[in-house]
Parts: structure tokens; sequence; C-alpha cells
């Protein structure tokens, strides 16, 4: 009987609220309630109000204002607000709350509430089957006597907090940290993966795919290559050069040079790999496990969306290398996977797919497939802190190709940046110099893992 009155979440502000978090689990709209909850009781919509607005906006979501107040109150707050809204809405009947969704042309499950008046705001989404978040009430600090019904409303959230209700979402602030407890629960209610519940379960889960890795390597007959030559075959298909020591604010220079150090062991076992025709090019199948015992060290990884030092780290940057001859070339890329490709600062002109492409042993593999008539050959060397690769084949080529990005730009979202774009796969007819095929590879939204103050800001399309 209760729960009806129960919200999803609870949140001191609605400005405290972290609607990348929302995006992630699938929301496209939120319906807002306006006073007391973006501003004060009868107030105009302040510049706060106004930035939260177009930064909702900016992001793709699709809004509206829910309000019981008469239209020339609503349109007075909407003024430079500019959505959509209802007014004399009737809360807590469910009526405008559907037409709301209708008028915002997503699906139920998409939407959500966003109010300060549990017998109102919520209780009307929850007669409406509408997810809702209560916010912590706007007063201007002069109020002596908040009403009966705000009193009942703590009793409500005490009793909210110690029920099965509590934090369904599994917590939306932005100053909120995810507790084990309750990510048991979002897991329980199959809203969180196991590896991401704790770093133990993460291990848990690494260990568990490379357990798949193994079986599937044993039950599936990959015709992997064989042979290697360093001398090099006669057609050169590609050369990719690639500065392996990154400086500057906030980079250790012992794990840059330590990455330098792991992709020359790696890039040894690779060095000369003869693709053949039919056979299958696997990162892991030649490089082997990454241990101190094999000359590899300390170098920068990525686990569960942080940089961490872990041995072996900064083969990706050779996975990235290795892959970018494969994508000039009629090879079949079969596996590919990845990661932020905003972890340092460009440095002169973008170069798309210059980082990106994600390595972990042996779970995470690149693999691609010789499905031509004539060899291949990959060449690797590592001297003074540059890395040089070459994709050389028996002979000349009918195409060549090219890596293209369309629409780069940086986007904040709440308190994090992201780096987004499309990366295409040109190829192109040599003799008519006409692109046949345009092939989007990567529809990029990569998390900015360096100092936010290095972004161009020409290149900011939020605020």
């Amino acid at each position: 009987m209760l729960k009806k009155y129960f919200p999803y979440e609870y949140c001191k502000s609605v400005y405290g609220i972290d609607f990348a978090k929302l995006w992630q689990k699938g929301y496209r709209a939120i319906i807002f309630d306006v006073d007391n909850t973006l501003v004060h009781h009868g107030d105009d919509a302040d510049e706060r109000a106004e930035k939260l607005f177009r930064r909702l906006h900016r992001m793709g979501f699709r809004t509206l204002l829910l309000t019981d107040n008469d239209e020339e109150r609503t349109l007075r707050f909407n003024k430079n607000i500019n959505t959509l809204y209802i007014c004399d809405a009737g809360k807590p009947e469910p009526e405008q709350y559907i037409n709301a969704v209708k008028m915002l042309k997503v699906k139920k499950e998409q939407t959500i509430v966003i109010g300060d008046q549990m017998f109102r705001d919520i209780l009307g989404a929850n007669n409406a089957s509408l997810a809702s978040i209560m916010v912590k009430y706007i007063t201007d600090g002069s109020e002596k006597w908040l009403g009966w019904h705000r009193y009942l409303e703590y009793f409500m959230l005490f009793l909210w907090k110690h029920s099965r209700c509590h934090k369904r979402l599994g917590g939306i602030s932005r100053s909120e940290k995810p507790t084990l407890c309750g990510n048991l629960k979002l897991f329980f209610r199959h809203e969180l993966l196991f590896c991401d519940i704790s770093p133990m379960c993460y291990r848990i889960s690494e260990s568990k795919e490379t357990i798949k890795r193994h079986i599937y390597n044993l039950t599936h007959r990959e015709n992997y290559l064989k042979k290697k030559s360093t001398r090099p075959l006669k057609n050169l298909i590609y050369s990719y050069e690639s500065g392996l020591i990154k400086r500057g604010k906030g980079i250790d220079p012992e794990t840059q040079y330590n990455k330098a150090a792991n992709i020359a062991v790696a890039g040894g076992k690779i060095n000369g790999a003869l693709i053949r025709p039919g056979e299958v090019f696997s990162f892991w199948k030649l490089v082997g496990p990454t241990t101190e015992k094999r000359g590899y060290k300390k170098g920068r990884v990525i686990e569960r969306g942080s940089l961490i030092t872990g041995i072996g780290g900064g083969l990706c940057n050779l996975g990235n290398v290795l892959h970018v001859l494969a994508l000039h070339s009629p090879l079949e890329v079969t596996e590919v996977h990845y990661h932020s490709d905003a972890l340092a600062a460009d440095h002169g002109e973008r170069v798309p797919m210059s980082s990106g492409t994600s390595v972990n042993y042996n779970s995470i593999d690149l693999r691609f497939k010789n499905n031509t008539d004539q060899t291949f050959q990959i060449l690797v060397s590592v001297r003074d802190e540059k890395l040089f690769a070459e994709l050389r084949s028996d002979r000349d080529l009918p195409f060549s190709y090219a890596i293209t990005e369309e629409d780069h730009h940086f986007r904040r979202e709440n308190d994090k940046y992201f780096r987004v774009s499309r990366i295409y796969r040109d190829t192109i007819d040599k003799q008519s110099d006409k692109v046949v095929n345009h092939k989007l590879i990567r529809d990029n939204h990569s998390e900015v893992m360096f100092d936010h103050s290095l972004i161009p800001q020409e290149l900011i399309r939020d605020e």
C-alpha cells in the first residue's frame, strides 16, 4: 500500500542529479514539476534552471513541464526554456502524466518524473506507472511553517529508506558513491553487471572470460598463422609511426617508459608475422601472457573505467596500430574491442583511430583473417621512443583504404566530458579514385580521461 507513495530515488536538489547516469540507464525524457522543484514557488526561471534545460537538450533528453499552475504562470517560467508543458495538471491523477508521455513521443520505460511533493508528483507518477525522483523542496529560508504534509513526507521517506523500494536506480546523485549493498540490489534486479559489483567480482569475471576464451580456442579450430619472416615482402601497403612517450600535465613518465618497454617485448613476438591465405592473426596467440618473468613492466591499464597501473600496461597502443594496419587492407577484422580514445590530449592535428583499440589477455583479443589469395606480412620495431609498423603483401592491391571522421567534438554530460564522433573506413578504387564503400567502424562516445582544461574550447558543444 505504501509503495505507491515511494519514489525510485531521492536527491537533495534537481541540480545534484547525475543525468548522464539516467541516460545510461535508458531514460530519454524527463517530466519536471516547477514550483519548489526547479525554483522557489512563484519565481521565474533563473540562470541555473535555463542552463540545466540547455544541457539536457544537448544531451538528447526530451523535457516537459507538468504543473498544477495556470497557463500564465507556466508561460512566464517557460519564457527562455522553450520546452513542452501541461498546466492545470490535476495531480496526482494519472491522465496528464500519460498525456505527457504521448507528447514526448517516448515509451513509459524511457520516461522519468522529477518533483518535490510525494503526495502529488510522486503519487501521480506511480499511478501512471512511471519512474520518479523526489527532490528536496526549495525554500527561501523565511518559511516558518511548512505544512503537515511536509512533516508526513519526512516520515514516509524514513520508511522508504528501510524498504525494498530504496534507491531502485542505484543512486543518481553526482556526490553519491555506489555501495556494495546498493550494487547487490541492482544486480539482483538485473540493472547491474556482476563485474561492476566490486573489484573482486571484476577479477572473477575476468577469469571467467579467460576460461571461456581457452574453451573457444579448443573447440573452434582456427587456422592461425604459423610462419614468420623478417625479410620484407615486395609490396608496401601501409606504414604507421606512433610516438610512445606522452608528456604533459598529469602524465606519469615512468609508466610511459614502461609502456615503451612492454611494446618492445610484445612487438618482437609479432614482428615478421606472415598471414597466408585462409589464416587468422590473433594478438594474444602470438604475444602470450604478460608477466614480469617474461619481461613486462607496470604501465597504464583501464579497469572499470579508471586508469590504473598494471603489469603489461600499454599494449593497447600496439593493438591499435595493428588494427589500423588491418583497416588499410582487405584483411577482415573478425574481433575488435574498444576503450576510450581520449586518454591523453591531442598534440597537433586530430588523427582518428590514433588510439582506442583494447586488448587484455586472454579475453579481449584483436583478430583479423586473410580471405584473399596472397600473403600479408607485419613488421614491427621500436626505436627512438617511437613504434614503427608496416603491412606488406606479395603484390599490389586494386584498392586503397582511408580512415575518416565526421562530426568530431566534445560534449559535457554533467561533470564529465566525452569525445563524440563517427569514424569510417573508405575503400577507394585505385583506377577511378572513387570511394566504393563508406563503412562506419566506430560510433565514438569516449569519456575524456585527461585534464579537462586541455580540451580545445572551440570543440565543446555543451556547458
